[in-house]
């Protein structure tokens, strides 16, 4: 295939070939390490190496000094075909490439070998023709650790990314949108604003809120819990921890059994830290009988799961080993289910209106569909099956919504709707979630007396309205670049005397503030004005209201906005009508 700047292809093969030059530099500089693999990614490369000693970020400079020296003596790539004796010879320091070699070998594929400037490596190919005049535009990124072949059981390397562009203008425009992307980050953004920590002591994945961040998760646990009452969902409370009975008579054990923590040996039995809440829902609807004119019943629950996601998988927010689900399963008649999907639905199109999120912009909707092959993964009934995914693909043709089909992406016991974000950094997770379930109401039983006084079986409809509570924040956070709405704010209003003699008028203020449920707080530090207010900017507070003599004797507040706006005096009261407007509607 010709190359040319303006394709796909073209750019693999210069990060490909950028990997290759990355990997030259490396042992040049440092003879004892030993490589491994080096592929192309989503906006750049990576490549994995065993370093005898480690090495840090500053050290990238050097790195990439070295690979620019390099460059003039890659003339071109050149490509052979070896056997397997021969390639062992090469690599016989090498155990990664030895491992390499045998599979490849097993699994009966060619071994070739591409060599530049003096440095080979086994590779299958894909590079630019003049090296030396098309890598000219590449930048080293980061460092972090990675499993060699993602097997936490393995050693960990040290995996270089970085990336290659055509030109210096598309790498410095890039470099330009990663700098934006850093500052937008709710890793970094959530130390800074102060609103969740994690330690190792502690253990990985699971976050510590402060007071700030803890006013966040309040503030929409009680949004969601009542909009959802007010919606018909019977907000319950049920056990962190079950008997490991219950996840085997759900089905969930032999499915999730590798994301579960190990059982917890109690005298005779064993427990469970629930990674899910849908059994224990099932279990309360089978504490009494059900009449079909009940139907649909809907429980929701604020639920605390626990999963063990493997450390290299673990993400800030995004992905942690312990989190709340906003979380419902709603039993109903089989004839009750496009309505009850179209109303899951609904909700989660208006929360995600509230966030400011747009669909087709900030989400999109994927039909998530089983995969009839693969009777280990997914319950074997054709018949349910089809039913089930016919009823999800209506539904959504009836609203009218853009969405793909995934195939192989469903639940074992059905097919869902998924909502997909992507974060800053692209990387697209399930943020919501409806899913039609055709399994569970067999295992557990869930019947209801219908129109002739006989058992008939319910269906039922798993939905996560906000989803996760911490990837949600961290979604916020970064869409919102850490400046929240009036309404999510953890601090509202920042009150700032003009000096020492004010401070009490500042505690009046602050006092009323709060007796209106307004978030406020009174810096009465001995710090000069301006700081307080710079320092009330950086935290991100919507609204400082300055106050001194004047405002005093005039019962007002001077009101600048965070940005840096000065709304002028304004009377208490006003200032606090205004306050509450805002946050009502939640603009």
């Amino acid at each position: 295939m010709e190359q040319t700047q303006s394709n796909n292809t073209y750019l693999e093969h210069l990060r490909h070939s950028a990997a290759h030059l990355l990997a030259a530099a490396v042992l040049d500089l440092y003879p004892e390490t030993k490589n491994t693999i080096g592929p192309v990614i989503e906006n750049g490369f990576y490549y994995d190496f065993d370093f005898k000693e480690p090495i840090k970020e500053e050290d990238l400079k050097e790195v990439e000094k070295r690979m620019s020296q390099l460059l003039s003596n890659w003339i071109e790539f050149t490509h052979k075909e070896i056997s397997p004796e021969e390639a062992k010879k090469i690599f016989a320091h090498n155990p990664y490439k030895l491992e390499l070699i045998d599979e490849f070998v097993k699994e009966g594929k060619t071994l070739s070998l591409y060599e530049s400037g003096g440095f080979i490596d086994l590779c299958k190919g894909g590079h630019v023709e003049h090296p030396s005049e098309e890598l000219k535009a590449f930048k080293l990124l980061s460092i972090a650790g990675a499993y060699w072949r993602g097997n936490e059981k393995n050693k960990m390397l040290t995996r270089i990314y970085g990336t290659a562009f055509p030109t210096q203008d598309e790498l410095d425009n890039y470099l330009q949108k990663l700098t934006e992307i850093e500052k937008r980050d709710h890793k970094k953004l959530g130390r800074e604003l102060d609103l969740f920590t994690f330690s190792e002591t502690v253990g990985k994945g699971l976050p510590l809120w402060t007071e700030k961040g803890a006013t966040i998760r309040r503030i929409l646990e009680r949004f969601i819990t009542d909009e959802e009452i007010k919606r018909g969902y019977k907000h319950v409370i049920t056990p962190d921890i079950a008997s490991l009975e219950l996840y085997k008579k759900s089905g969930h054990y032999p499915y999730y059994k590798e994301s579960m923590y190990a059982p917890i040996q109690i005298e005779d039995e064993e427990y469970m830290l629930r990674p899910m809440t849908c059994p224990h829902h099932f279990e309360l609807y089978l504490s009494k009988p059900h009449s079909y004119k009940e139907l649909p019943i809907r429980y929701a629950e604020l639920a605390k799961l626990y999963r063990y996601e493997k450390s290299g998988e673990l993400m800030g927010l995004l992905r942690v080993r312990a989190f709340t689900l906003a979380d419902a399963h709603i039993i109903a008649r089989p004839d009750q289910a496009k309505a009850e999907i179209g109303g899951a639905l609904e909700l989660i199109e208006y929360l995600a209106s509230v966030f400011h999120l747009k669909a087709g912009g900030d989400y999109y909707y994927r039909l998530s569909l089983g995969d009839r092959n693969d009777e280990k993964k997914y319950y074997k009934d054709d018949k349910a099956w089809n039913e089930a995914e016919n009823i999800l693909r209506d539904v959504l043709k009836s609203r009218s919504v853009p969405f793909v089909e995934a195939n192989g992406e469903a639940a074992f016991y059905g097919p869902k709707i998924d909502i997909q974000m992507k974060n800053i950094h692209g990387k697209e997770d399930t943020a919501f979630t409806v899913q039609y379930d055709f399994v569970m109401p067999k295992r557990f039983h869930l019947n209801y007396i219908n129109e002739a006084g006989r058992e008939e079986e319910a269906i039922v409809v798993h939905r996560s309205s906000i989803g996760a509570i911490e990837r949600l924040i961290a979604f916020l956070i970064e869409h919102f670049s850490g400046a929240f709405p009036l309404w999510l704010s953890p601090i509202q209003v920042e009150i700032v005397p003009v000096s020492d003699k004010s401070n009490k008028y500042a505690e009046v203020i602050n006092i009323k503030l709060r007796e209106k449920d307004i978030r406020a707080d009174a810096d009465l530090r001995n710090e000069k004005m301006q700081g307080k207010i710079r320092d009330a900017q950086l935290m991100k507070i919507p609204y400082m209201a300055i106050v001194g003599g004047r405002e005093e004797e005039n019962n007002t507040v001077s009101i600048r906005t965070r940005e840096g706006k000065d709304l002028g005096a304004v009377p208490l009261n006003k200032f606090i009508d205004q306050l509450q407007t805002e946050i009502e509607s939640k603009n």
